[in-house]
């Protein structure tokens, strides 16, 4: 077999369909576009799902079933009695600390500590969202809390709406940990 001697499968190629070529050829005349209206101009038809002015289908539907927020914060959560089986009376609880614990697996997601069980150990407890169960705990525990501050980056921080000074000592933060 020679490269001359390859052809298509049957039926794999098709002819067009030529329209606007006299009425034996079926779609002659009006070439399949029905008469006048906006289908039948130049360049005519709206977009793929307009309804004829109606909200459309695909617009309604956040209404009637939600929506999916793509700027939603998505904690990595930690119970109280994790911390009590895991670290030690005096001890500092960071994010790093707790990855390190493997409690999270990743240090840069934000942590929030939520009331689950008890708390005998006095801990000193860093994480951007506390739980009011939480720090009551760990306060009655003798511990302290220290809320960390979120980090807003990208189309997240335009969302938010940081002022550009707070915006430019997050990146100056961020460098610095990089160096």
């Amino acid at each position: 077999m020679k490269l001359h001697d390859l052809r298509p499968p049957k039926g794999a190629t098709k002819k067009r369909k030529r329209v606007g070529r006299g009425i034996s050829a079926g779609q002659g005349k009006t070439a399949g576009r029905g008469t006048k209206g906006q289908g039948a101009r130049a360049g005519g038809g709206k977009g793929p799902y307009f309804e004829g002015g109606q909200l459309p289908l695909v617009r309604r539907l956040p209404f009637k079933r939600g929506f999916t927020n793509i700027f939603r914060i998505e904690y990595d959560e930690i119970n109280v009695d994790q911390l009590e089986n895991r670290f030690e009376a005096g001890a500092e609880v960071t994010p790093q600390t707790l990855a390190e614990a493997r409690l999270i697996r990743d240090a840069e997601r934000p942590v929030v500590i939520l009331g689950r069980g008890e708390l005998s150990k006095a801990l000193t407890v860093k994480a951007h969202r506390f739980s009011k169960s939480a720090r009551e705990k760990i306060e009655a525990a003798g511990g302290s809390v220290e809320v960390l501050e979120l980090e807003f980056t990208g189309a997240r921080a335009t969302v938010k709406k940081l002022s550009r000074a707070q915006i430019e000592a997050l990146r100056a933060r961020r460098a610095a940990s990089n160096d």
